[in-house]
């Protein structure tokens, strides 16, 4: 595949980490840091910037409270979020034909 085809792929999706957060969370209401970070099998660190980057582009929002003295965020995929992943995998299906025998 020529790097002019992953051009047409949404750049703030197409990474292993955002991509991750948005397959997980396109399936759940919503999921925890820990349970985001678990899953993936990432740093606190990297995880943090990835969903503050998604959160940037509006794709996710996150929710920051307490479990007892415990802070606990919680992250929950949005309307646009929803929707620019939807068109992500549209496009990488197009991108990438399934063979047919």
């Amino acid at each position: 595949m020529t790097p002019e085809k992953f051009s047409q792929l949404d750049p703030v999706i197409h990474s292993r980490v955002r991509l991750g957060i948005l397959t997980i969370l396109a399936s759940v209401k919503d999921a925890s840091f820990a349970y985001l970070k678990d899953k993936i099998g990432t740093t606190d660190g990297n995880l943090s910037a990835n969903l503050t980057r998604l959160e940037g582009e509006g794709y996710i929002s996150m929710k920051k409270t307490f479990a007892g003295k415990k802070p606990l965020t919680t992250c929950r995929i949005t309307g646009k979020g929803r929707a620019a992943f939807s068109e992500y995998l549209r496009t990488l299906e197009n991108l990438l034909p399934l063979k047919t025998e």
